[in-house]
């Protein structure tokens, strides 16, 4: 790790011969590494550090096994996701492990993983926050009843030998039912109709076609965190690096027993539906009663309540905590719209986007008639910033209607952000991005 920068992942490994071409390799993808060569420093590293996530080498024998679990008991209250490093076994999740990849694993399949296992890690703590803030209104968030039913697979490709045999190991132990898809369009038919845990794309004869659909998988909001697993051909000219930059989860080929490229489906498919019941139960939120009625945001009152108890959470956890307001910009043309009422016949529609483009751990609140603020849990304040840009950069992108006859208008916003620091108060955060934003009204 380079001198000044802030590990996020510890690597547990005896030696260098997964831990080094894995650490370099993260380091260039931003998540920034420190490498421990047993328990002890592993420990040392989680409780000094604001480590994000622990990848451990089962080649490392017992002590790796029982390793997870001390590591997660070392952080808490912070979640810790655990990656494992070897072969995918059911025992190893009841032993604290989040998921589970085969050797080797790619930089790039590694940081896609600890992505998705991270957001969901935050996803978790902000539902148990959640849950306190309704509670104190009389309000109770109910987590949807876990699904128990096999895993859905979606195969899409060619019917070769290895690909039905690939699907048949899949359905043997009764852990996935597979449903099979000869071409993109079908594919894409039974994906937009129905959901899926994982999908398995079969290279074949031509593996392009299988990245470009993974590649519209990552294009979908919807499918987006949706794992994809490229079943190649033992010829084939695609090399896992491409592979992994195009989307992909994890790549098996033919010389892997299906049993073993089974397991690791199921695998993320487990991991995935894990993800899945976290966002179901953060967004059950907006049922609650407790929203504002026009926009299905957090009301003043109740964001004011939950970004009190976030900064507390963010402290006790050693996270970050951001906050960004976003205000409507004045300029001539929207004074007219203004005065004639269409702003906010708009700001419904504005509310309801900010809440789909906010991440489902973000809290996103109405604090005034066209006054919005985001609450942004384990984030820095130039990511805060980004993702104000990008809220505004979008709905800038979208016209309202203005009635009479009249051209169509676009709202810009006026932005400002904050980092809770050490020491300070998150209504301070809050008065500092709020200054921030009017400021820039006022030049």
């Amino acid at each position: 790790m380079a001198a000044g920068l802030q590990a996020r992942v510890v690597i547990v490994a005896r030696d260098d011969a997964l831990a080094g071409p894995l650490s370099d390799g993260l380091d260039r993808l931003g998540w920034r590494t420190v490498t421990a060569r047993g328990a002890y420093a592993a420990l040392a590293a989680v409780a000094d550090l604001q480590i994000e996530a622990a990848i451990i080498d089962l080649a490392g024998g017992d002590e790796a096994l029982g390793l997870a679990e001390r590591l997660k008991e070392a952080c808490a209250p912070r979640r810790l996701p655990v990656i494992a490093v070897g072969q995918p076994h059911p025992s190893l999740e009841l032993r604290g492990f989040d998921l589970t990849v085969a050797a080797p694993i790619h930089p790039a399949q590694a940081a896609m993983r600890l992505e998705t296992l991270v957001r969901t890690a935050v996803a978790e703590e902000e539902f148990e926050l959640r849950v306190e803030t309704f509670a104190d209104r009389g309000r109770s968030l109910d987590v949807p009843d876990p699904d128990d039913g096999p895993y859905q697979v979606l195969a899409i490709g060619e019917p070769a030998p290895q690909f039905l045999a690939l699907s048949n190991a899949l359905a043997q132990d009764g852990a996935a039912q597979v449903v099979g898809a000869f071409t993109a369009y079908t594919a894409f038919d039974y994906l937009h109709e129905r959901r899926f845990d994982s999908v398995v794309l079969w290279a074949g004869e031509n593996p392009q076609e299988a990245l470009s659909i993974a590649a519209g998988l990552r294009r979908n909001t919807r499918l987006y965190h949706t794992p994809a697993v490229l079943y190649m051909r033992p010829e084939s000219y695609v090399t896992a690096s491409e592979a992994y930059h195009r989307g992909i989860t994890d790549v098996a080929t033919p010389e892997t027993p299906e049993s073993e490229t089974a397991r690791r489906i199921v695998e993320l498919a487990r991991a995935y539906r894990r993800q899945t019941s976290v966002r179901l139960a953060l967004e059950s939120a907006r049922s609650s009663g407790l929203m504002d009625a026009a926009t299905g945001l957090f009301t003043r009152d109740l964001f004011a309540a939950h970004l009190a108890r976030l900064a507390q959470a963010s402290k006790l956890r050693n996270r970050a905590l951001s906050v960004c307001v976003l205000k409507v910009a004045e300029n001539s043309d929207l004074a007219e719209v203004r005065k004639g009422g269409w702003l906010a016949r708009a700001v419904p529609q504005i509310g309801s986007m900010i809440g789909r483009l906010v991440r489902v751990e973000d809290t996103a609140a109405r604090l005034g008639p066209d006054v919005f603020a985001l609450a942004l849990p384990a984030t820095s304040a130039g990511a805060a910033r980004a993702a104000g840009e990008r809220i505004a950069a979008v709905i800038g992108c979208t016209a309202f209607e203005a009635g009479d006859g009249k051209p169509p208008f676009v709202v810009e916003f006026d932005l400002g952000v904050a980092e809770v620091g050490p020491g300070e108060t998150a209504g301070r955060a809050l008065e500092e991005a709020a200054a921030e934003a009017y400021a820039r009204k006022a030049s």
